[in-house]
């Protein structure tokens, strides 16, 4: 299976070289845990090798994306002012949405409903690589089996496409929604966060659930996140 790289060269040589091309790549994590930046490097990796990119940002504005990829020295902004990068502004359409409703006198927003499906619509032909951060948004109000229905159909879409997709949802969400999204895609990375009682300190871990059709190590590895973004550790010897 033809392997699409990760961004993180010594990730690559963990998981068979790269993501599977075509399929879709499911990240998970708490908060602060680098699940955004896992998705720059992916990106970033697709731009500096021609590949037309798109971010579907559903928490952040484009400005800030391209301030946190250029803290950690990937320069997107070269790549979204020559059009080979897009971001689709959802986050910004969402907000809008809320002050119009509110403008109404509707005070329960909670009771909208998103329409996962429609992001299909939203990803121009010939895209090659996608991330999408965070889908959790769109399961505050829907069914386990609602949310299952319309993520198998999206990512079934994406697939027809041969489009490699980076799905990042929050831990909450994918509680919320009883884990089902593990089902419809076609690998699992966990990032965590976790005390060290030797050192008195927390330490960043990454952990590969699965991928099909790849050989992985289950053992998590820790990493830090540089000026150069994750860098894998290595294990420390006994």
């Amino acid at each position: 299976m033809e392997r699409v790289r990760t961004g993180i060269e010594e990730f690559d040589k963990k998981i068979g070289g790269g993501y599977p091309k075509g399929r879709t790549m499911l990240v998970t994590g708490t908060t602060g845990t680098a699940k955004t930046i896992l998705g720059i490097h992916f990106i970033y990796q697709g731009c500096l090798e021609g590949k037309k990119c798109r971010i579907i940002a559903t928490e952040e504005i484009p400005e800030d994306i391209l301030d946190q990829a250029e803290s950690l020295g990937m320069h997107l902004g070269d790549y979204y002012e020559n059009g080979s990068l897009s971001i689709d502004k959802v986050y910004e359409e969402r907000t809008g949405h809320a002050g119009e409703v509110m403008s109404f006198g509707i005070e329960k927003i909670d009771e909208l409903q998103f329409n996962l499906l429609g992001l299909q619509e939203r990803i121009p032909d010939g895209t090659d690589i996608v991330l999408l951060d965070n889908i959790g948004v769109f399961t505050l109000n829907m069914s386990a089996n609602e949310f299952r229905a319309q993520f198998d159909t999206l990512i079934f879409g994406l697939s027809r496409k041969n489009i490699t997709v980076m799905v990042i949802m929050d831990s909450e969400a994918n509680e919320r929604t009883g884990g089902v999204a593990a089902y419809s895609v076609y690998g699992i990375i966990k990032t965590s966060i976790k005390d060290n009682p030797y050192k008195d300190e927390r330490e960043r871990f990454l952990e590969v659930l699965k991928i099909r059709n790849t050989t992985i190590s289950l053992n998590p590895v820790k990493f830090e996140i540089t000026s150069k973004g994750i860098v894998l550790l290595k294990k420390e010897k006994k």
